[in-house]
């Protein structure tokens, strides 16, 4: 046995186990201590802060101190340069960044999706005509289940660069009918009973008050404006009802909803009126 060979590898050894066992317990220390910090983060502003930027603030905390514990205490462990890293970790960074740049935009995109908040889990939403329900905002790409059921991923990017309309950021929400009436029948009266049929509906705001009126004189009909308001939360439920309750009452009370009227007239039957003025010339 060489002894002198196994005297040079022995120190070796113990200074590659020391290494290893301050790498973990540093590492173990760093999630010990993340954990713990995300915790009491956690407790002292869950009531002060949504849940999305409660979890970026938690991860933000959590990962901050793992990065800050590796850069520290396990890089000079280690004896490794942070200087010789920085420099190929931005060659390494050029060149990810060329290859992921939709990547980057998405989670830059998120990013500031989350800050600003111009939606929320749950709420409906229409983005580049696509419109359901707010699924999930995450980092890269938001979630959405379509009205019929779809699963529908879209990347951030989109979401942030395109027009977005939010159905239930408002408390309330107005909705329109056009009601067509008979030139016979009598409009003050119609908008009469479509008035008492608003004012004995609890989901018809009064304040915004609904809107009545003739709004123009169609080919067939008087066309009548009505504009009400709801709550966002009823709102579907009252649209879809409250149209056929005012037709049923119109008609109870004599007023029927105008269908569109057409006169028309047969060449046979000119060709027959003008031989008939023909043979009456003739007599006379």
């Amino acid at each position: 046995m060489n002894i002198t060979g196994l005297m040079t590898s022995t120190p070796i050894l113990s200074d590659t186990l020391f290494k290893a066992v301050g790498v973990i317990f540093v590492l173990f220390a760093a999630i010990i201590i993340g954990k713990g910090l995300s915790m009491y983060l956690q407790r002292s502003f869950k009531d002060r802060m949504d849940k999305e930027h409660l979890n970026i603030l938690l991860k933000v905390a959590y990962y901050g101190i793992i990065s800050f514990a590796i850069l520290v205490f396990i890089f000079p462990i280690l004896e490794i340069e942070p200087a010789g890293l920085l420099v190929a970790g931005g060659v390494v960074g050029i060149v990810i960044g060329f290859a992921s740049q939709s990547i980057v935009g998405n989670f830059i995109s998120g990013i500031f999706l989350m800050t600003e908040r111009p939606i929320k889990i749950g709420d409906q939403i229409n983005i580049d005509d696509n419109s359901g329900f707010v699924e999930d905002i995450n980092m890269i790409s938001t979630i959405i289940r379509t009205y019929n059921g779809l699963y529908m991923r879209i990347p951030n990017e989109t979401v942030f660069t395109n027009s977005i309309t939010n159905y239930v950021a408002n408390v309330v929400r107005r909705f329109d009918y056009v009601v067509g009436i008979r030139y016979e029948d009598d409009a003050d009266e119609a908008i009469g009973i479509i008035r008492e049929i608003l004012d004995n509906e609890p989901f018809a705001l009064k304040h915004p008050s609904p809107e009545i009126f003739v709004d123009n004189l169609g080919d067939n009909s008087v066309n009548i404006l009505v504009r009400i308001w709801a709550p966002v939360s009823e709102w579907y439920d009252l649209k879809t009802r409250l149209l056929w309750i005012i037709k049923k009452t119109l008609e109870e009370n004599g007023i029927e909803i105008a269908f569109p009227q057409r006169t028309v007239r047969f060449a046979n039957e000119l060709q027959t009126n003008e031989i008939s003025q023909i043979e009456s010339n003739e007599i006379f």
